[in-house]
């Protein structure tokens, strides 16, 4: 029983630690959120190959070309801010819904203060641009006031927010506080470098400073959800959103026949940023590491405006799937099926998870998978290899057993076969015993010490034993200077009386051999042998310490008393039925028929002569 229990209380011991490991992780720890976001990030890229964003997002672009072709007009970076005035007439005229600056106007230009003012100036009847602000890393008790800040542009807040809650805010100083209007552009970034929230929202002591996307559609009385930040749900390549060389409309403004449609940015959202590599406004994200961050302010405006932001599911459901997942596997290990089966099984789960999570993503949830797979691969390679293990063992102990009463060639078919002692205990089988005791093994043992004696017992048996193997059979015991073998068990043997009976005959043939080494100290030395053949029991027997594997019944009895017959008689006596089951292979001579014990009837006796 104990055999039994053992491997049942290790494998329910690994899914225990692995229970408490899922759940430490999914309340605490959240190791595997890094590789969590990648495996999602190849859905993520895989989904947005094939999803066109808004196409009422227009990006202008301070590339690298603007930066060259303006040197002549505007100079170096950063430009005169009038630049950007008379850019934002000459789209004004086409009425866009909005007009967003992802550039930070921190500070005065203390050098061109008229170019501010004319930039100011066209600002002042124009109530649809809006400006980034930064929230700076530090101690933020040391920052601006917000409630003195809410004098200047309108932040939202509940009616308890803390007067006294201040911020480190890089607001846009060079543009007059008239025309603030103005949201966060803080990225935050996940452990793993990579971009995938934009906020919609930080509450400072119930202060809601607004991102910049949630302060656009404020402006065009668009709802945001309820929440702190989103998921990015990503659409296109690298560029997804149309762009327009900042140098190009600029210069096309400067025409007097426009050569560009002039309505083209007639009710679009125009973002003004850059995705010039010199600006360093570059970032990492599912889609590229190198990632325009303008392009991602694109993305946060298009998914608030059409509120196809990706959802992240429950908390719980990643360590439920990987409960489940281990859940599924106890039993499959504690029945002890096939690992391999349980392997591809798990296989199977995994492409229905992967295609579950692939799915999810498509209706804008995300789901976190691979920490569910990996304490699922996790507890099956463990699981396994304490299989294995005990397994291994297991096979050990048998090996070790067999080898003591079977030939190391049938131990090993034995044990590929998966035969342990309990497969192979409480049978009934067809068998012939075989009986060899040894006659004037007294006389000998006067003239010779013990030590000499225990030697040639050794010798001899070690002989006889070998020709039972050699003949397939099964050493049962040793009595004192007597053998028990027996063929037809453990392995099925259709001829075992014919194995029994060669294996006989060879046996006394060792021993002749045996007696002319001996000389005249064996000339007293003789073997009688006993063979019977029919049902018996056979199994391992024996107290949870030791076990032997032997036959018992009325078969082995008989056999033990033909033996005792031998004397007087011939060296080697065969039964009736083990002759009837030799089908002939054999000449038989009769040697008469005695009364055995616990017999009403003679048995009759015969003698092998040799093969027919």
């Amino acid at each position: 029983m104990n055999t039994k229990r053992s491997p049942l209380t290790r494998i329910h011991l690994l899914a225990l630690v692995l229970v408490l490991l899922i759940t430490l992780n999914g309340i605490w720890v959240n190791a595997f959120g890094t590789p969590d976001n990648r495996l999602s990030d190849v859905f993520v890229r895989s989904l947005a190959s094939k999803l066109q964003p808004d196409p009422d997002i227009v990006i202008v672009d301070i590339d690298e070309a603007s930066i060259a072709s303006m040197q002549d007009v505007a100079g170096s970076w950063p430009w005169p801010r009038a630049v950007h005035g008379e850019l934002l007439q000459g789209i004004a005229r086409q009425k866009p819904a909005a007009i967003v600056f992802d550039i930070l106007f921190g500070e005065p230009d203390r050098y061109r203060p008229e170019s501010d003012q004319m930039f100011n100036d066209v600002l002042h009847d124009m109530h649809n641009v809006y400006f980034p602000i930064l929230q700076l890393d530090g101690n933020q008790a040391t920052g601006v006031p917000l409630a003195e800040l809410a004098k200047v542009t309108d932040i939202p807040h509940r009616a308890d927010a803390d007067q006294n809650a201040r911020a480190i805010l890089l607001p846009p100083q060079a543009i007059d506080p008239s025309s603030w209007r103005v949201g966060l552009i803080n990225f935050t970034e996940d452990k793993d470098g990579i971009a995938r929230r934009y906020d919609v929202r930080r509450d400072i002591g119930g202060w809601q400073l607004e991102s910049l996307p949630a302060r656009v559609m404020r402006g065009l009385g668009i709802a945001t959800p309820d929440q702190e930040h989103i998921i990015l749900h990503w659409r296109g390549g690298q560029t997804p959103y149309q762009h327009i060389s900042y140098s190009e409309l600029y210069a096309d403004q400067s025409r007097q026949k426009p050569l560009r449609d002039t309505h083209e940015l007639s009710g679009k959202i125009v973002i003004i940023g850059s995705s010039a590599t010199g600006l360093h406004d570059i970032r990492a994200t599912p889609l590229s590491n190198l990632y325009s961050g303008t392009a991602i302010l694109a993305t946060a405006i298009d998914n608030l405006k059409n509120q196809r932001h990706v959802t992240a599911a429950p908390a719980y459901l990643a360590p439920l799937v990987a409960l489940l997942l281990v859940a599924l596997q106890l039993p499959l290990f504690a029945k002890r099926i096939d690992a391999f089966k349980i392997g591809g099984a798990l296989l199977v789960a995994n492409i229905v998870l992967l295609a579950a999570q692939y799915f999810a993503m498509t209706r804008l949830t995300s789901l976190a998978l691979f920490t569910p797979l990996l304490f699922g691969w996790g507890f099956y390679f463990a699981a396994a290899l304490s299989e294995y293990l005990r397994e291994k063992k297991s096979r050990e102990q048998t090996v070790r057993m067999f080898n003591r009463f079977l030939d190391p060639r049938v131990v090993a078919s034995l044990v590929s076969q998966g035969e342990t002692p309990q497969s192979l205990s409480g049978q009934a089988r067809d068998i012939t015993v075989l009986f060899s005791d040894i006659r004037g093994f007294t006389t000998m043992s006067e003239s010779h010490t013990p030590e000499q004696i225990v030697a040639l017992l050794n010798r001899y048996f070690s002989l006889q034993v070998a020709i039972i193997f050699r003949h397939g059979g099964t050493l049962d015991k040793f009595i004192g200077d007597a053998i028990m073998a027996f063929w037809g068990a453990p392995q099925d043997d259709p001829q075992h009386a014919a194995h029994a009976v060669a294996a006989a005959i060879d046996m006394e043939q060792c021993l002749l051999k045996f007696k002319q080494e001996l000389g005249d100290e064996g000339k007293d030395f003789d073997v009688g042998i006993g063979i019977h053949s029919g049902k018996a029991v056979v199994g391992f027997i024996g107290s949870d310490e030791r076990l032997d594997y032997t036959a018992i019944g009325d078969t082995v009895n008989l056999s033990s008393r033909i033996e005792g017959l031998t004397k007087g008689v011939a060296r080697i006596l065969v039964s009736g039925d083990t002759v009837a089951r030799c089908g002939g292979a054999f000449d038989f001579t009769p040697r008469g028929s005695y009364k055995v014990k616990g017999r009403l009837q003679e048995v009759e006796l015969f003698f092998p002569k040799g093969r027919s």
